[in-house]
C-alpha cells in the first residue's frame, strides 16, 4: 500500500521517517510563537512582588524556555537537532486579566526551520510558571499557543491571522 498523504514525515510506504533534508539549502530561519497562563489573581501578584516560595519565577521560566529549544529533538521523535544562533523568551503581564503571555524566538541558519523550537520554548516557560506556582493555584490554564510568524526556508514565510 503506497502512502498519498502530504505529510513530510511518512514515506511513500506510510511509515514514519525523519524528513532527509540534506539536499535543502541552508537559510536564515526564525519562528516566532506565544502562548498564555491564565491564573488567580493573588497568585500573578506574588509573581509580580517577587514573593514566589521557589525563587523568581518569570527568571527561572525564561531560562527554562531557552533551554527547551535546545532540548527540542530530545522531545519531539522526528525533529532534526538545530545549531541555533538565537532563542529568546519574553513575557508581557495582563493585570485586568490575571494572566501572563509567553512570545519565544528560535533562530537558525540551517536545511530546516524552527517552528518546533519556538513551540517548544513557549509550552516549557509556562508549564514552569505552573510548576513553580501550582501551590497557590492549581486551576491556572495554559492556553492559546500558537505559531505567529515563521521566515525563511523554500515554502517562505508564514504569519498567522
Amino acid at each position: 500500500m503506497v502512502s498519498q498523504s502530504p505529510l513530510t514525515h511518512f514515506d511513500s510506504q506510510g511509515m514514519a521517517h525523519m524528513v532527509d533534508v540534506s539536499a535543502k539549502a541552508a537559510t536564515h530561519r526564525i519562528a516566532v510563537a506565544q502562548g498564555r497562563i491564565l491564573m488567580g489573581p493573588p497568585t500573578l501578584a506574588v509573581i509580580l512582588g517577587g514573593s514566589a516560595k521557589k525563587g523568581d519565577v518569570l527568571g527561572i521560566a525564561r531560562i527554562a524556555g531557552i533551554m527547551a529549544t535546545k532540548k527540542t529533538s530530545d522531545l519531539i521523535p522526528l525533529c532534526h537537532p538545530l545549531a541555533l544562533t538565537r532563542a529568546t523568551v519574553e513575557f508581557s503581564i495582563d493585570e485586568p486579566n490575571a494572566a501572563i503571555t509567553c512570545r519565544a524566538t528560535a533562530e537558525t541558519v540551517g536545511p530546516t526551520g524552527v517552528e518546533m523550537e519556538a513551540l517548544t520554548a513557549v509550552q516549557i516557560a509556562l508549564l514552569t510558571i505552573y510548576d513553580m506556582c501550582k501551590a497557590m493555584d492549581r486551576g491556572m490554564t495554559i492556553t492559546d499557543v500558537k505559531l505567529l510568524e515563521k521566515h525563511g526556508g523554500k515554502s517562505g514565510s508564514f504569519t498567522s491571522a
